[in-house]
């Protein structure tokens, strides 16, 4: 019988009963019942799972004889209506639950006879009654329901894991949800953790599932929410504003019209809760819904909500206030109209708030006059005095989170051009704000550890590999540093009085955020700098050796600022010192230490370049005893430190003592780790620069990275074919694993060139390159086609086979909305072009009018114009004819794409083409003439047949016009260029 009772969690069986219609005719829903099913119905009609009939509230279902977006004036409330928040331990319970998901509880909660009753029901006529009944639960199902709940809040993972099962079982009947929204907005007399879970439960169903729920159960679901939504506690408002901004956004907005106007009409409701938990799940919806609210599709509600929200700037409670902030907040950025139609409204209440006690009103304050900055600074410019003197009020508060958004207001102003005219009489305020927000809080060096000087022996942990952030201190940094590119040395009178009381004073934490000042002003303030480096440079490398780790690391990172000056320097005053210090920071006791030395040292690597070659040995010695001595955060670090050194020096490093310190640790590193660990990203970017550099040094390494490259390209390929073809079967590839692959392989075909050969010819890279460069993600077609230049160049025969069908691939990627694939496959062509010749002519076609409509492009990114014009250039080199037709639409743009590059065989190759198309077509280059002799006296040393081409060409010109013409030309050339065009070829 205790068995048979357990019929829980959805409509069990179908009515016996008779039931009467609206009309009053009978209404039979009968079955033939015998045994375990009869059994199940008398239990039904005794008061298990049912519907009854009831009465709907009439306020929640829009019968309203009223308007239902009436906007009566707010009630104001006194401060005792606004409850204590007391819930926060519970909310923080209930939210980490939640992130955790429902995931994981050792026996099942719900009997089996239970899904069976479910499954019965399920096949029964659940529907009978949509609409017209209110559901009950069962009482032992719902019992059994709260264990589950319960259970899932276990720390026990193997209670979390069947949880998640039985979760997974009852999803499969809707039902279930009833008693979801039932513990949420009904059970009163249960633990608000279990509730609020319940709800966030019901909003992951809701999210994953709600297009199946029947409509009977939707409606339920959305009836509770709103007779719910002044519910006394804080939690479950909350939670309950989530569910119904997730309902909303499945669509919902369209087919719950009565949504909005209930909810604001419920804001005026002289009952606090109702009015804060309409207002929670308003600005819930404002968040999500905000391109929605402010369109036709929904009759453009905002004409209506705005003024409405704006009213509520003046109410009594606090939280009130700022609910109605937040709201408007959401349509700033979009510039919806109905908030621009009240703009001067909107503006006038944020500054009557301006003083408000409350913090949380004080920072949406903030949080809107920065974005108004962006938006609408016009309306702001007549009231910016006072705006700023509030804000360097707000950048003090003491509430972090306002001083934060308060600070957010110089990054974003910095923007404007009015930025040097508003700010210049109120520097003298806000940089010692601006210094002093930038000091370690005694909370940041508790969490920093601070105290702690010697960790490199502590395993990391989740969290020391995710970021970190200290967010007053950080937002601060970034204002000084944008504020010291907008006003140059003019922030040094402000800032130098400050600066050296900082850097030399006895108390590490002052003494470490002057550091800081002094690095975030280096890119902006480094002219007027420079006098003063000579003395702090050996000031900053001595605090090196500071026994505080964290004045170690920030002075490792302010050294790389200045490392362009350092290395400018004669090696032996600062570079030889700093780089000595560095190596040993590398090698710091500290693991924080450990990570800003390393990417000091990449920084200064990248500045110094050849610079290091000396000290290779010193510097290799250093690295490679790093490979022991790191955990896993600064392994992937050193990783890049050692990449761009090999990017730094180059062909310097192919020796074979730096090969036998350098590969052994990196190919243990490589043999270690499994494909699918994403640690090879960092290795795989290292391994590319080190075969670039190495060249034939890295052939005894090379057979066995190579075939691992094409292995990772060709799972990838399965695994992306898998998914396509069978979705909800397979999980998507995570694609970065081919990326990193084809970039070593470009690494691996530069730096052996023709020793690549025997490689691709025992491969079938061809035929994956092809299907690489037809994916849909950019950055594997980007990857794709550097590599095939690169192959292009090292082993051509491979790739001439295959020209037919990756051309046409090519011709549809040069499309500059991808800057990175466009840069790539015009290289690529230039690149086959030279090795094709004349055989190019049947693919002119297939890229030419893409070439010179990039060129012309206006804003299209420098690296992108110079790559374009080298090809056209190729092209018209093997097919002059073909391209000179159209000379006249590209030579002007070509010029001065060219003119700026340094001497070298692409730039070669491409004066080549030009000088042969001018041949075939001279009348194609005179309207832009000067711009070809610019072009030509841009060279320092052209090889001499390229000389000569030049002499021809500028002599047989300068005879066609005449020499009084051409005296009337060359006058309009800058001193320059006429006397270096005179020096060179005699014009």
């Amino acid at each position: 019988m205790w068995k048979a009772a357990l019929l829980t969690l959805g409509l069990l069986a179908v009515l016996v009963d008779r039931v009467r219609t609206n009309d009053g005719h009978p209404s039979f829903y009968g079955v033939k019942l015998c045994g375990r099913e009869f059994i199940r119905a008398v239990i039904f009609t005794c008061g298990g799972s049912r519907w009854r009939r009831g009465i709907e509230d009439p306020a929640l279902i829009g019968e309203e004889a009223y308007d239902p977006w009436n906007t009566n004036a707010i009630p104001q409330l006194n401060g005792e209506q606004d409850p204590a928040e007391s819930q926060q331990a519970w909310r923080d319970q209930t939210l980490k639950a939640a992130s955790v998901g429902f995931s994981r509880s050792s026996r099942s909660p719900i009997s089996e006879e239970v899904l069976e009753a479910l499954r019965s029901a399920d096949r029964k006529g659940r529907d009978v009654v949509v609409g017209l009944m209110e559901w009950q639960p069962d009482e032992q199902g719902l019992q059994q329901v709260l264990q589950l709940l319960k259970d899932s809040q276990s720390p026990d993972t193997a209670t979390q894991r069947a949880v998640q099962e039985k979760l997974e079982q009852l999803n499969q009947f809707p039902d279930f949800n009833n008693y979801l929204i039932f513990v949420l907005t009904s059970l009163k007399s249960e633990d608000e953790p279990t509730r609020s879970l319940s709800g966030l439960i019901l909003k992951n169903n809701v999210k994953a599932h709600y297009q199946n729920f029947p409509p009977n159960v939707a409606e339920f679901i959305k009836r509770e929410c709103l007779n719910n939504i002044g519910d006394p506690s804080p939690l479950i408002r909350a939670t309950i504003g989530i569910l119904i901004t997730t309902i909303a956004s499945k669509g919902e907005l369209q087919t719950w019209p009565e949504l909005l106007p209930q909810l604001c009409n419920l804001l005026n409701s002289d009952d606090y809760n109702t009015c804060e938990g309409s207002f929670g799940a308003l600005q819930k919806i404002c968040e999500d819904s905000s391109e929605l609210l402010d369109s036709d599709a929904l009759n453009r509600p905002l004409n209506i909500m705005i003024p409405k929200f704006l009213q509520f700037f003046k109410h009594c409670s606090p939280k009130i206030r700022s609910h109605a902030i937040a709201c408007v907040n959401q349509f700033i950025i979009g510039r919806a109209e109905a908030l621009m139609d009240n703009i001067d409204t909107f503006i006038e209440s944020l500054f009557a708030l301006a003083g408000d006690e409350d913090s949380e009103v004080r920072k949406n304050v903030c949080r809107a006059l920065v974005m108004l900055l962006e938006v609408r600074i016009d309306r702001l410019i007549p009231h910016m005095h006072s705006i700023i003197q509030y804000m360097l009020q707000r950048t003090q508060d003491p509430d972090e989170n306002v001083a934060l958004e308060a600070c957010e207001f110089w990054l974003t102003l910095a923007e404007q051009p009015i930025c040097k005219e508003a700010l210049s009489g109120h520097l003298v305020q806000l940089t010692p704000i601006l210094v002093n927000g930038m000091k370690y809080s005694e909370i940041d060096i508790i969490l920093l550890k601070g105290d702690v000087e010697e960790d490199e022996a502590v395993p990391d942990s989740e969290q020391d590999i995710k970021p970190r952030f200290h967010k007053s201190r950080k937002c601060s940094a970034a204002a000084l540093d944008v504020l010291a590119n907008v006003f140059r040395e003019e922030l040094l009178p402000h800032l130098l009085p400050l600066l050296k009381g900082l850097l030399f004073h006895p108390d590490w934490v002052i003494k470490e955020s002057g550091i800081l000042v002094l690095g975030a002003i280096a890119e902006g303030c480094m002219q007027g700098m420079v006098p003063y480096l000579p003395e702090l440079i050996p000031h900053l490398i001595q605090c090196l050796c500071d026994k505080k780790a964290l004045v170690r690391s920030i002075a490792c990172w302010t050294l790389s600022r200045y490392a362009h000056w350092v290395v400018s320097q004669p090696p032996d005053s600062h570079l030889k010192p700093l780089m000595t210090e560095l190596l040993k920071r590398i090698l710091d006791g500290n693991k924080r230490v450990q990570e800003a030395a390393c990417s000091a040292f990449a920084t200064l690597e990248e500045e110094a370049c050849t610079e290091l070659v000396p000290y290779l040995s010193f510097i290799l010695d250093t690295l490679v005893f790093a490979f022991g001595k790191y955990q896993h955060k600064n392994l992937l670090i050193l990783y890049d430190a050692i990449g761009t050194l090999a990017d730094s020096v180059g062909h310097h490093l192919n020796q074979e003592e730096y090969i036998q310190k350098l590969m052994p640790p990196l190919i243990a590193k490589w043999n270690e780790l499994k494909d699918e660990d994403k640690d090879l990203f960092p290795l795989l970017e290292c391994l590319s620069s080190v075969a670039t550099a190495l060249q034939s040094g890295f052939l005894p390494y090379c057979e066995p990275v190579y075939q691992r490259c094409v292995t990772l390209v060709q799972k990838t390929l399965a695994q992306a074919m898998m998914y396509s073809q069978q979705p909800d079967q397979y999980e998507a590839p995570d694609k970065d694993f081919m990326i990193v692959a084809l970039d070593l392989l470009s690494g691996l075909a530069e730096g052996l060139g023709g020793h690549v050969d025997t490689l691709v010819s025992r491969s079938n890279i061809m035929t994956l390159l092809f299907q690489c460069m037809q994916d849909t993600m950019p950055e594997v077609r980007q990857s794709s086609f550097a590599l095939l230049g690169d192959l292009t160049k090292a082993c051509f025969p491979h790739v001439k086979p295959c020209i037919a069908e990756f051309m046409p691939i090519l011709g549809t990627n040069l499309n500059p909305e991808f800057i990175s694939v466009c840069n790539n496959a015009t290289w690529a062509i230039g690149e086959i072009c030279m090795q094709m010749g004349v055989e190019m002519q049947p693919y002119i076609a297939m890229v030419l009018s893409q070439l010179v409509e990039i060129i012309n492009r206006p804003n299209t990114p420098k690296t992108l114009l110079e790559n374009t014009a080298i090809t056209i250039g190729r092209l018209g080199y093997v097919c002059p004819q073909e391209v000179a037709p159209v000379l006249p639409q590209f030579i002007r743009p070509w010029c001065t794409s060219l003119r700026n590059i340094r001497d070298n065989e692409e730039k070669d190759s491409a004066f080549r083409g030009i000088c042969m198309m001018i041949g075939v077509n001279p009348g194609g280059v005179v309207q832009d003439f000067i711009f070809f002799c610019d072009a030509v006296a841009s060279w320092v040393s052209p090889k001499d047949d390229l000389r000569d081409m030049f002499y021809k060409i500028l002599h047989g010109f300068k005879e066609q016009v005449g020499e009084e013409n051409w005296q009337q030309f060359s006058e309009q050339f800058p001193p320059l260029l006429k006397e270096r065009l005179a020096a060179c070829y005699g014009v």
